[in-house]
């Protein structure tokens, strides 16, 4: 059976990271490179609300799913960063914007350590549009990626050849050309 359930679409600031997040870490995986361009350090949040059909990390959307984030991690994320080989950190889970406290935590001491030297991706079921009607946490956070992975998986349009997501309405943003331009400009280095 095809399923037909669509994932859940709240409201302008329905849901806030001070009202959901445990500040709980489903994984952190160092060293990678499928979680956006060249190496990357990646970390996954937990906890979810859009419930997408389909999502390939399902896990991830209970909150109280793998353990605190701790100094301790936030160090060793830190060390891992500094390998020359290392383009940057990607923040997935979950859902990095219901959990703005671990990640703007994690993201403000990228940039004092490395400045713009690392970029930060993030993959959310926010589109920018919806980001832009969020709480000021959200927003924060968004300033300082480089990259935004977009939008819901959708079953329906679910697409295995596409570079960096899932399904063909997500999309790759470059953040800082779109907050100066003021409308989404897509990652030059977009393949399809």
């Amino acid at each position: 059976m095809v399923e037909t359930r669509l994932p859940r679409n709240p409201k302008p600031q329905e849901w806030l990271a001070k009202d959901h997040s445990l500040q709980y870490i489903a994984d952190y995986k160092p060293f990678n490179f499928v979680d956006g361009e060249g190496v990357r350090c990646s970390l996954y949040v937990s906890g979810c609300l859009f419930n997408c059909p389909g999502c390939y990390n399902k896990a991830a959307q209970n909150f109280h799913y793998g353990q605190p984030y701790t100094q301790d991690l936030e160090d060793k994320i830190i060390e891992d960063l500094s390998q020359s080989y290392v383009q940057g950190l990607t923040l997935l889970g979950g859902e990095p914007f219901l959990n703005t406290q671990v990640c703007l935590k994690l993201v403000k001491r990228v940039r004092k350590e490395f400045g713009h030297e690392k970029d930060i991706w993030s993959w959310s079921g926010y589109t920018w549009e919806e980001l832009m009607k969020e709480s000021s946490d959200k927003l924060e956070l968004l300033h300082y990626l480089d990259i935004l992975v977009d939008g819901r998986f959708l079953l329906a349009k679910k697409d295995l050849t596409l570079q960096f997501r899932g399904s063909s309405n997500q999309r790759i943003i470059d953040v800082p050309q779109s907050l100066q331009t003021g409308k989404v400009v897509i990652w030059d280095k977009l393949v399809h």
